[in-house]
């Protein structure tokens, strides 16, 4: 959908369409899954989450590769800081409503779950109506078109002054490039297997360790949490400075530091929540910049499919982690033990395939 998104023309815009359209069928469709939520209605709430997931899929793309259209190459590492930043702030307000809105039990592991005896339609409402409202605002204030039109100058100059030469014979990728993204891409796939293997079974671990329930876990991730959001914006101008790859690198290098430290505390210490706090540092430095090296290799006409990219990625990576960890720790029996050291190799792994990317960054100008 972002590579639809690239070709197609409305007097709305090119982006606009599916960020409205999706927006409103993702609401739909969340109101209809409210009323689907019981057992009896397994097979119907399956299918509308499926179709759920489908059609925030069509305007994820096009939604962020709205971002590079308007703003020229230099400034986009500060620009992708604020859309990280307002995507943790939308993480937050959903945190808050369910933490507000439902009842929360012990289970017999000693974990904090949601009590399943409690309507959890409340929660399915409050997060449609931020997304109505949220598209509202979008319709009514940003003119795609007219944007486009008054920053087209300034994204044009930014592309001629581009270190990166993307467009090799028949308007494809030249090879040096095309080497730069599969390794950049790579680099995404493997940080993203290593950061959201430890969120996810961070709880877990705690449990089987640590002995301790999921508070404890909420607490550390939290920290990580609160820590990127303030990194955001600093490490943006930050980047514009040292450059992007360099950043990448050593927040690569820092979350690395951090799992490898991470392997030695065997019991609840302050030590974890410092650990916690550099990996959302470290995370929060790579994630400023790496999209936008993806679409630095990009032409104007392109964004959106290199956006797709990015997420196709990002996104399988989401996927193939929780199944290879959980095979490690319960298959092979290894037990969470394995999580850390599984962070650290996929992190080396990211390292290694950022060294190989040669393209993407912006050199900031010596005037």
């Amino acid at each position: 959908f972002g590579a639809l998104s690239d070709k197609t023309k409305t007097s709305f815009g090119k982006r606009t369409p599916y960020i409205f359209c999706g927006t409103i069928c993702a609401v739909i469709l969340l109101v209809i899954l409210a009323f689907l939520q019981e057992r009896v209605n397994f097979i119907a709430f399956f299918i509308c989450l499926v179709g759920l997931l489908f059609v925030m899929s069509t305007y994820r793309s096009p939604a962020v590769a709205f971002m590079p259209d308007v703003t020229p190459k230099p400034l986009r590492s500060k620009a992708n800081a604020i859309i990280n930043l307002i995507g943790y702030i939308g993480g937050i307000y959903a945190t808050i409503m369910m933490s507000n809105l439902l009842r929360s039990e012990k289970n017999e592991r000693g974990e904090s779950v949601y009590s399943e005896n409690q309507d959890f339609k409340t929660i399915f409402f409050f997060i449609a109506a931020f997304m109505l409202v949220a598209v509202l605002i979008f319709v009514l204030t940003i003119k795609e078109k007219k944007i486009v039109a008054l920053t087209r100058d300034e994204v044009a100059k930014s592309e001629v002054e581009s270190t990166t030469t993307s467009v090799g014979k028949g308007n494809t990728l030249s090879k040096p490039v095309l080497k730069s993204l599969v390794f950049i891409l790579l680099s995404v796939f493997f940080w993203f297997m290593a950061y959201n293997a430890v969120s996810t079974a961070f709880s877990r671990y705690c449990y089987d360790i640590w002995k301790v329930d999921l508070g404890a876990s909420s607490g550390y991730l939290t920290v990580a949490t609160i820590v990127a959001i303030i990194s955001f914006v600093p490490l943006g101008f930050l980047s514009s400075k040292l450059g992007r790859k360099k950043t990448i690198l050593s927040g690569v290098s820092l979350l690395t530091v951090c799992y490898i430290v991470a392997i030695f505390v065997l019991k609840p210490s302050a030590l974890m929540y410092v650990i916690f706090g550099m990996v959302g540092v470290g995370w929060a430095a790579i994630n400023v910049n790496s999209y936008p090296m993806v679409v630095e290799m990009s032409s104007s006409g392109d964004v959106g499919k290199y956006t797709g990219y990015y997420y196709a990625f990002s996104m399988a990576a989401q996927v193939v982690t929780p199944l290879l960890s959980a095979f490690l720790i319960d298959t092979l029996q290894l037990g969470y033990r394995v999580l850390f050291p599984y962070a650290t190799v996929f992190s080396v792994l990211a390292f290694i395939t950022m060294l190989f990317v040669k393209h993407g960054d912006y050199v900031p100008s010596r005037r």
